[in-house]
């Protein structure tokens, strides 16, 4: 028999969709890629969602920005307004103002996708946030996925920036005092700052450029970019594997969950429109930014009772929480002809250069003190590390507290108190809040942990007191399953690493100074119970849990 007889039959579709199908995989070979990329496993579990929240967000984000940009104009040439919203008939505006209210009042559906837009971006930067504090808490940045994070982190600054140009669009009174704002902080760059005002704004402010320049920066260069780092990102999962919690059979050298076919990506197209739908209601029933209410930016007055939106709030409130003089020294200096005006430069670029060269360097910063080089795909539960997790709600402390600031004015006229007192108390919470943070939340992850150990030895508590033949009392402790004793042991606990000396046997001062970062790391540590003390516990414990057994039995008939 021939070659060409035994030779398999070419696949020929029966249906036109078929027939299109094989002509595009034939010539770009889709069907391996979907292959192998629908067998990817990944993890089940509910924290998992706000990165997926946040990608959802921004598809969002990108539609209603579509819709958006057919009607505005971003112009700040000067017009009368003639459309229908009657209180601001006729009076003088920008043409992006102009056309912000002809979206809201005049285009079908117009109020509607701007409050959807206004909203996904709040969600979107809300959940990037809470997705980047859940791969802090839980250890996920370690080896290999530092580049990961400073990924995640490059797409919060982003974020914040794509939602700030956006929010400075419409040109009212309300955005147009923020942008105040930033000029006054780039204004206070010593050297340099006048001249970036003047080239950014086009003038002096609020010049007639900058709206544009916004702009052409909302709608194109920082979605481009964040759009660079989301594929970045899911490339580097792909690669990396995703992460999994600690549980029986899951190690660092597997991954337990569904594949992406079709299982799991059905789950997440079923998750999409939940969340269009949630961000959908929202833009329906609550109304946001009713930029109306504001009029349009004039630079003269000033509005009280303003804040920006919550994720650029730290930088106001640090502002605000700047004293001008400290008894005699002021703030506010003259060298060489330039004015240096600190009390505007620190607080707006100080706090935020600690908060993002922190958030970047962390990693780097626990392998050095730890030397571990290790690869890690199981997580942390926060509690198993104490002063990690200790250090992330000790800087979330000190975000709030800058972020709360933003709101002082509000917070006193609202609960009828000082505003001087309100600073005061923010002040020294500025500095005091981090500290009583990082000790409180140290003690309770600690507590936690001597919790688990107790419950992993000697079982739940069940507040049932039961009299032995002997007449010994004892309380009847329900014994755990595996799964549950697994997650309360299988962890590691780190001990101090003394310093060590280098080749020539030279214990240096870099080596001294990681040494005691260790120290104070890993000094204050639960060790999880061992296989040992289990098995001596469960053995020690026999007659309880048959007791136990025993009384269940009893209930059940």
């Amino acid at each position: 028999m021939s070659a060409s007889s035994t030779a398999e039959a070419p696949f020929v579709p029966k249906t036109k969709v078929g027939s299109f199908t094989n002509f595009v995989d034939e010539r770009v070979g889709g069907s391996g890629i979907l292959r192998e990329f629908g067998r990817k496993v990944f993890p089940d579990h509910w924290s998992f969602m706000f990165g997926e929240v946040a990608l959802y967000s921004f598809v969002i984000l990108l539609m209603s920005g579509t819709f958006l940009t057919f009607f505005f104009d971003p112009s700040m040439a000067e017009t009368h307004y003639q459309g229908s919203y009657t209180p601001l008939y006729n009076v003088e505006m920008s043409v992006a103002y102009s056309s912000s209210l002809n979206i809201s009042f005049d285009v079908r559906g117009g109020l509607f996708m701007r409050q959807v837009h206004h909203w996904a971006a709040l969600l979107f930067v809300a959940s990037l946030g809470v997705h980047m504090l859940r791969v802090f808490f839980t250890g996920a940045f370690r080896k290999p996925r530092e580049m990961n994070w400073v990924v995640g982190g490059v797409l919060l600054i982003l974020a914040m920036a794509a939602g700030f140009t956006g929010y400075s669009l419409p040109d009212d009174l309300l955005s147009g005092n923020g942008l105040r704002i930033i000029d006054g902080v780039i204004k206070s760059i010593p050297v340099i700052g006048t001249y970036t005002s003047f080239f950014l704004f086009g003038g002096e402010f609020p010049g007639t450029a900058i709206i544009g320049r916004l702009y052409v920066l909302h709608i194109l260069l920082v979605p481009a970019l964040i759009l660079l780092m989301i594929v970045i990102h899911l490339f580097m999962v792909v690669v990396h594997k995703h992460t999994q919690y600690p549980g029986p059979g899951r190690n660092d050298g597997n991954v337990v969950g569904y594949p992406l076919g079709p299982v799991y990506a059905a789950k997440a197209g079923g998750f999409f429109f939940i969340v269009f739908g949630v961000l959908a209601l929202m833009a329906a029933a609550f109304t946001i930014n009713p930029i109306w209410n504001y009029g349009p930016y004039d630079p003269s007055p000033v509005s009280a009772g303003t804040q920006p939106d919550w994720y650029i709030g730290f930088v106001d409130g640090a502002l605000r929480l700047m004293p001008g003089v400290i008894n005699d020294f002021h703030f506010e200096w003259v060298i060489f002809g330039y004015t240096l005006t600190l009390n505007v430069l620190l607080p707006a670029l100080v706090p935020a250069g600690i908060i993002f060269t922190v958030l970047f360097m962390y990693p780097w910063i626990e392998r050095w003190v730890t030397k571990d080089n290790r690869e890690h795909h199981v997580l942390d539960r926060p509690r198993n590390a104490p002063t990690r997790t200790a250090i992330g709600v000790a800087g979330f402390t000190w975000y709030c507290v800058m972020w709360a600031a933003a709101g002082s004015d509000l917070i006193a006229t609202h609960f009828h108190v000082s505003l001087n007192d309100v600073t005061y108390w923010l002040r020294t919470l500025f500095f005091i809040g981090p500290v009583i943070a990082f000790i409180v939340t140290k003690r309770v992850a600690l507590a936690l942990q001597r919790k688990d150990r107790e419950i992993a030895l000697h079982g739940r508590e069940t507040g049932r007191i039961v009299r032995l033949p002997h007449g010994e009392f004892i309380e009847v402790h329900a014994p755990l399953d595996e799964y549950k004793r697994y997650k309360l042991v299988g962890f590691e606990s780190p001990a101090p690493i003394p310093a060590q000396p280098n080749e020539h046997g030279v214990v240096t001062r870099k080596e001294k100074q990681r040494a005691a970062l260790s120290r104070w790391f890993f000094e204050d540590r639960v060790a999880p119970a061992t296989p040992a003390e289990l098995e001596a516990a469960h053995a020690h414990g026999h007659h309880e849990a048959i007791a136990a057994g025993e009384d269940q039995k009893s209930l059940s008939h």
